[in-house]
């Protein structure tokens, strides 16, 4: 550490310190001045204490002298100053102001640049927070608009399945109506040719049953209405068309009678095309 002072410093403190001696004479001075000599006190000694005559009134007190004044002290001549270290002290008084000046203007100018900075760096903060609150929200609309879009599409391809399932079954349906039609046709056709078949054969046998009159001319037609049981058995034989000549039908009822129990076919389909069979027989084919 170094212990020596500056020239100034030395100066300054010698005439701070003629000054302050100065002051203290000035002050010893004076008091000694102010100092009185003591005025003497008399007093009387007694044996006895005389008579003591009444009292009188008091005389009116002396007046009170007035205190002398004092003389003013003689100022002690004073040394002069030494302006150069006055100008030294002051210079450096202000340049110490300067720089304490300085000093806080550099402290309030980082206060104010750290302050800028804080608020710069709080909406930058901000700013960011803003940006990913957008960005967060835009991608809630992205996957909300996603998510809708997909909705959208399943309900498509379920409408688009349901489509095609109800074209399919209706295809399905359509050639199973086909195929039972044509199976109905099939069978119809094959009923019908077996009922043709029992009705040729049931014709054929009442035909060789039948004993036609001698006096038979032409080619008459009589029709009967006969009810068969299922074994072919006639119980029942009416005439329903007449072929206007009696004999003829008669004739033929009888040729009817003699052929039970006619030819039935055993599927039960064709069968029942005999339950009300109707017999058309004309006398020459």
């Amino acid at each position: 550490m170094n212990l020596a002072l500056p020239r100034e410093d030395v100066t300054a403190g010698l005439l701070a310190a003629a000054v302050h001696g100065f002051f203290i004479l000035l002050l010893v001075f004076g008091l000694s001045w102010q100092i009185h000599d003591p005025q003497p006190i008399m007093a009387e000694l007694w044996h006895s204490l005389p008579e003591l005559p009444r009292p009188s009134p008091p005389p009116p007190p002396p007046p009170t002298p007035l205190p002398k004044p004092l003389p003013e002290p003689v100022p002690k001549a004073q040394p002069v100053p030494d302006t150069k270290a006055a100008d030294i002290a002051l210079e450096k008084k202000k340049k110490e102001e300067l720089r304490k000046k300085k000093e806080a203007q550099t402290l309030e100018e980082k206060k104010r640049k750290e302050e800028l900075r804080r608020k710069e760096e709080a909406r930058r903060m901000e700013l960011e927070l803003e940006h990913e609150a957008a960005r967060l929200e835009a991608l809630k609309r992205e996957e909300k608009r996603l998510a809708e879009q997909k909705r959208r599409e399943a309900l498509l391809r379920e409408e688009e399945e349901l489509q095609q399932r109800m074209l399919e079954e209706s295809l399905a349906a359509e050639t199973a109506r086909i195929k039972a039609k044509a199976a109905a046709d099939q069978r119809a056709s094959e009923i019908a040719k077996i009922v043709a078949q029992y009705k040729d054969m049931i014709s054929a046998k009442v035909r060789g049953n039948t004993r036609l009159p001698d006096s038979l001319s032409g080619n008459p037609e009589v029709e009967f209405e006969v009810s068969v049981l299922p074994t072919g058995e006639i119980t029942k034989i009416r005439l329903s068309k007449s072929s206007g000549n009696a004999d003829y039908d008669q004739a033929v009822q009888r040729g009817i009678e003699k052929s039970s129990p006619l030819p039935v076919p055993s599927d039960r389909t064709a069968a029942a095309e005999f339950r009300n069979l109707i017999l058309k027989h004309k006398a020459r084919e």
